[in-house]
């Protein structure tokens, strides 16, 4: 009897050492198989974890049932260190592979560019299209915008620094408004505290506003100290600016594209024909060039620039030379002078 019952032992005991094997086998097969997850994204909210991930892959049938992921999870103590957010993975992953995945955080990351002298409606049109990006600000003015950044005192104009900014699954459209206007914040305040001592400028303020107006003069380098000493070289002077960007920008929705004489006698707080000195705000967002520009301009004695039509300038010290250049380079091809100022002819 006692022979029989040692046989029985040893049999189930080879029979579970076996099913152990079998199991252990399964797993190993099942966790380090290639899967095919598709290209849809998955998404782990905070607080799921392991099983709400385990589901999604059922529910796609990428996976048969959720042990197995689970028990992957669990023995290599992954659990607790599974990271919210959206991910994609790749063909041919694992279950290990992409349990690590989710533990290193590997989420996919979007990305929203604002431009070098863009205005404040179309750096928002931009956020409200991004893809993924949780809109908070749809209904809100553009002042309370600035309050919500924590900048109730500042205009929205130019205040968010121009660059492309990195986002994830679950990230806001003001989160992104609040990292830019930080960089704008600190490249200001660099370029500031580094100004040369005979600055004209009375404030960083002022120098943002000069460099909005520098950035949508020209799209060139190397002439942005070049329009730079033109406006200083007038602000010094007490002659007015006499730019085209500030009284498009004043136009507003008027504007369509076509600046006329009656558009420069036009009353608008940024209308650099009528006012003299800076217009109140910025009229588009400067880049960090551009700010630098304006508070370290060209040695230079320019007090005029004209389009030369290949998205250069002319630069002239005299009345006289500048109309020359007018001449030359915009009444010859009978278009409407840009930053000619009004001492020359305009159509």
């Amino acid at each position: 009897m006692t022979r029989i019952w040692q046989s029985l032992l040893s049999s189930v005991g080879l029979a579970l050492l076996v099913v152990l094997v079998m199991g252990i086998g399964y797993g190993y097969w099942a966790g380090t198989r290639p899967l095919d997850p598709g290209a849809e994204p998955y998404v782990i909210m905070p607080g799921s974890g392991v099983l709400q991930l385990a589901q999604q892959l059922v529910d796609r049938d990428v996976i048969d049932e959720p042990y197995t992921l689970i028990a992957w999870a669990y023995a290599n103590g992954y659990t607790r260190n599974i990271k919210a957010g959206e991910y994609r993975f790749e063909s041919g992953i694992s279950v290990q592979q992409l349990l690590r995945q989710t533990v290193e955080g590997k989420v996919i990351q979007y990305e929203v560019t604002f431009i070098e002298g863009w205005t404040f409606r179309q750096l928002r049109a931009v956020l409200q299209s991004a893809p993924r990006l949780q809109q908070t600000l749809a209904e809100t003015s553009d002042h309370q915008v600035m309050e919500l950044v924590g900048a109730s005192a500042q205009h929205f104009e130019g205040r968010f620094y121009p660059d492309t900014y990195f986002y994830i699954f679950g990230n806001s459209d003001l989160d992104i408004l609040r990292q830019a206007h930080r960089r704008m914040q600190g490249r200001l305040a660099h370029e500031w505290d580094n100004r040369p001592a005979d600055t004209p400028l009375r404030s960083p303020h002022e120098a943002l506003v000069l460099a909005s107006i520098i950035e949508k003069e020209t799209g060139k380098p190397d002439e942005r100290p070049l329009i730079s000493a033109v406006f200083h070289n007038r602000l010094q002077r007490g002659m007015r600016l006499q730019t085209d960007p500030t009284v498009i920008y004043g136009l507003g929705d008027n504007f369509d594209g076509n600046l006329t004489r009656g558009h420069l006698q036009t009353e608008t707080p940024y209308n650099t024909y009528i006012h003299k000195g800076l217009p109140p705000t910025p009229i588009a967002m400067p880049g960090g060039d551009a700010i630098h520009a304006a508070l370290h301009p060209a040695d230079t004695t320019a007090l005029y620039f004209v389009a030369r039509g290949d998205g250069s300038h002319e630069f002239s010290s005299t009345l006289e030379a500048h109309n020359r250049a007018v001449a030359q380079y915009q009444l010859s091809r009978k278009a409407t002078p840009r930053s000619a100022f009004p001492e020359t002819k305009r159509n």
